[in-house]
């Protein structure tokens, strides 16, 4: 056991320098690089992920010298190590191939300008809405016959749901600025 910790190390001691080159030439990628099931911290970098499995294989000899590993949970975090391993370096195997893929143009950021003055026509609408609904609502309550009734109620429903979505898209766009003015 202590040579298949001792190899594991190695191994990942290994991979320690590529991924730190590859996460300078990188950056930090938007999301995080794997599952949180995989690994604890949900690094959006290679290094991270590394001395998370350089932690393990050090709880696991530190487990082993005080004589408290049993095999089976040896064989668990062994298996969850080499899994990690395969992983990163999967992910260091895809620098290629990311490289080799044509470049799709980014969509480009909208001016603090423009979000205010889409915002301000989402607040316009939201308005329209409102009083749509206000409207319908008050009609469904004055129809007399239940005949009546029913197409008002799928009417108010949907205009329901459209205001529930420009109040929405009012939240990301109020967001969007604030991330905006923040940034400066």
């Amino acid at each position: 056991m202590t040579n298949d910790l001792h190899r594991l190390s190695d191994l990942v001691d290994k991979l320690l320098s590529p991924a730190e080159a590859l996460d300078h030439q990188r950056k930090e990628s938007s999301k995080p690089l794997f599952d949180k099931q995989l690994f604890h911290g949900q690094s959006r970098l290679l290094v991270p992920c590394i001395r998370e499995i350089q932690q393990e294989i050090l709880a696991l000899k530190n487990e082993q010298a005080s004589g408290r590993l049993h095999a089976t949970r040896a064989r668990y975090v062994c298996e969850k190590i080499l899994a990690q391993i395969q992983a990163v370096q999967r992910e260091m195997a895809t620098k290629q191939i990311r490289e080799s893929e044509p470049k799709y143009q980014v969509k480009q950021r909208k001016t603090l300008h423009e979000l205010y003055d889409e915002l301000a026509q989402h607040q316009d609408w939201e308005r329209r809405l409102a009083a749509m609904v206000k409207d319908k609502a008050f009609a469904l309550e004055q129809a007399p016959q239940a005949s009546s009734r029913q197409p008002l109620q799928q009417q108010l429903l949907a205009l329901e749901g459209r205001l529930a979505r420009c109040q929405q898209a009012m939240a990301r766009l109020e967001k969007a600025i604030l991330q905006l003015e923040r940034k400066g």
